[in-house]
């Protein structure tokens, strides 16, 4: 990764197995804590992916997790009040930095926390078959198989950074730019 500084342009890019298109944004580096790197996707950002574009209605803030941090098979979205969901975390590869990009590949499954509601696993289903369909290798399986259950286990538990207040000062830091 380059050297960033707060506001620099950055991109996400998300395939799924095979090299197959996923979602792809615009970000802005926002900053590092003990959790990874931050950085916001302001309200208006346009996201797509294959057969869909849309454009965000809430300021979001998103996290890199260090790889050392949970094995870091996994990418958080915090948004901000006003959304349908208020954390959703894509359980994926071991992101990596290709200078002012962050690349991973999206392993289906979604640890969700709604604005208001349960938390739930999602794609479970789609994961099943994917990973046969695909031929998703034994040690990718369990990576997402193991960062899929911690992630789930700290959100439930309200453990940082997730469904703390660490969140709320990232997204006061993209507001503050």
């Amino acid at each position: 990764m380059v050297v960033m500084r707060l506001g620099d342009p950055m991109r996400v890019v998300k395939t799924k197995w095979g090299g197959r298109p996923h979602w792809e944004y615009d970000a802005i580096w926002l900053g590092r804590d003990d959790h990874g790197t931050w950085y916001g996707v302001p309200t208006g950002t346009v996201m797509q992916r294959p057969g869909l574009s849309l454009t965000t209605s809430v300021d979001q803030a998103g996290l890199v997790p260090s790889p050392e941090y949970a094995g870091g098979g996994w990418l958080a979205t915090f948004h901000a009040p006003g959304y349908e969901v208020s954390t959703y975390v894509d359980i994926a590869t071991v992101p990596v930095w290709d200078d002012s990009t962050v690349r991973a590949v999206d392993l289906d499954l979604d640890v969700v926390r709604p604005a208001d509601g349960e938390v739930f696993v999602d794609d479970e289903d789609e994961f099943t078959e994917h990973r046969v369909a695909f031929g998703y290798p034994p040690e990718v399986v369990s990576l997402a198989e193991r960062s899929c259950a911690w992630v789930l286990e700290a959100v439930l538990a309200g453990e940082a950074p997730f469904g703390s207040s660490i969140s709320e000062v990232w997204l006061d830091v993209l507001r503050r730019r």
